[in-house]
């Protein structure tokens, strides 16, 4: 059983989508969903620096239309489809919910209505790895942070404001390493409760259809049949913590057997072979990627 997965912001490296660019018809795709996006796709694939990429309202456009344009050169049939945060986005276009340009308009509008929220206080997150994971969650309580994505394999990313972040650096929980994390702003906490409605009312523009694939959600790692259904937990998951976790909990209960991880891959396939041993994956790099994953297909 074959699952085919999209990462999530922080996926993204200038430069990442050059190599791309040489495959027969990815550079026309990308135009055209640049016009959609309402940014050049092709500039911040390839020559826009770490800093401007970081920006949410490009990040979150750029890293779907990765995802998208990456599955259509790959042609893969999957049995299941889960995206990690905006990955989302580009499961639910890959299931049928939306088409493309749907998730890529809609993506835009998120990604401006979070960039926004985010500039209202200055926050972050940080990425907790090892400890105990009850430790952990006490030691995010204390300091007022919110467990954002609980990815499983012991990581835990933390959500909040700086200051409630140097605290948990200052003191943190017990056999864990912290990574800080290039985003701009605690998502999926309620700093992003201002991004909500905006992103609800832009959803009244979509007319989404029942998924044709099992997709996961990340809120509960339920597979969702209701096309309605979906768009409601697309919208509410910007300011509720992802639940990677619980997606991958239910990718063991079905029976997945191997892994695909979109352009820009790499994460979610290195939380999967420490939380779903036994799992077969490939990370859509770069081109060259392409080939272990098509054999990986058969």
């Amino acid at each position: 059983m074959l699952v085919l997965v999209a990462p999530g912001q922080g996926a993204q490296t200038p430069g990442f989508l050059t190599p791309w660019l040489k495959l027969p018809g990815v550079a026309d795709r990308l135009a055209a969903w640049s016009e959609v996006a309402g940014i050049d796709l092709i500039a911040c694939g390839t020559t826009a620096g770490a800093d401007e990429i970081r920006d949410t309202a490009i990040a979150q456009p750029l890293l779907v239309a990765a995802a998208l344009a990456s599955a259509e050169v790959l042609g893969a049939t999957p049995d299941v489809l889960a995206g990690h945060s905006v990955g989302e986005f580009a499961t639910a276009a890959l299931a049928g919910v939306l088409t493309p340009e749907q998730a890529l308009d809609l993506v835009s509008e998120r990604g401006q209505a979070m960039a926004k929220a985010a500039a209202i206080t200055e926050t972050g997150m940080t990425a907790v790895l090892g400890g105990v994971e009850a430790d952990v969650l006490a030691a995010l309580d204390e300091h007022g942070l919110t467990p954002a994505n609980i990815n499983g394999a012991g990581q835990i990313v933390a959500g909040g404001t700086v200051e409630q972040l140097a605290a948990l650096k200052a003191d943190p929980p017990a056999r864990a390493r912290l990574i800080p994390l290039s985003v701009a702003g605690a998502f999926h906490t309620v700093h992003m409760i201002p991004a909500v409605e905006q992103l609800r009312e832009a959803a009244r523009r979509a007319e989404p259809a029942d998924p044709k694939v099992t997709l996961l959600s990340n809120a509960d790692g339920a597979a969702v049949t209701d096309g309605a259904e979906v768009m409601r937990r697309l919208v509410d998951q910007v300011s509720n913590p992802v639940r990677w976790d619980a997606c991958m909990a239910t990718m063991a209960e079905l029976g997945v057997t191997r892994m695909i991880e979109l352009l820009p891959g790499g994460t979610l396939t290195g939380l999967a072979r420490r939380g779903l041993r036994g799992v077969e994956t490939v990370a859509l790099k770069t081109p060259a990627d392409l080939d272990a994953a098509r054999e990986l297909m058969k």
